[in-house]
């Protein structure tokens, strides 16, 4: 079973067992506009709950992108390297990275869905 939490600055957490998987949200996207260009980190770095691990460009903007849980990169998205652009037809389906997950107690942190709904509308 898989538990999906939020950042406040936007990224999307999909926990399975000590597996993460990691993209932005689509709020995110949406603010973005046309994303051009994301650049990830590379497989075994290891990074910190609030450590930047990539950069995602649009047309209006460069975002950097936060770690929401401390961990060992396992997987980066290549496709999104050629075609940044899926981001923008599916931010939920189209992951960045997956993690091993050093500290679980880091996931308390974190929103849950319906919280981060509550958080957005707020902005």
């Amino acid at each position: 079973m898989s538990e999906l939490f939020f950042t406040k600055k936007h990224e999307w957490v999909k926990v399975e067992g000590d597996h993460a998987t990691i993209g932005i949200s689509d709020y995110a996207q949406e603010q973005l506009g046309d994303i051009v260009f994301i650049e990830l980190p590379e497989v075994d770095e290891d990074f910190e709950q609030g450590d930047d691990f990539g950069v995602v460009e649009s047309v209006k903007a460069a975002s950097d992108l936060y770690m929401p849980i401390s961990g060992k990169i396992l997987e980066v998205n290549e496709e999104l390297e050629d075609a940044p652009e899926l981001v923008n037809e599916d931010a939920m389906e189209n992951w960045m990275i997956k993690v091993e997950i050093t500290n679980k107690k880091e996931l308390e942190d974190l929103l849950s869905e319906v919280q981060y709904k509550d958080f957005i509308e707020e902005e």
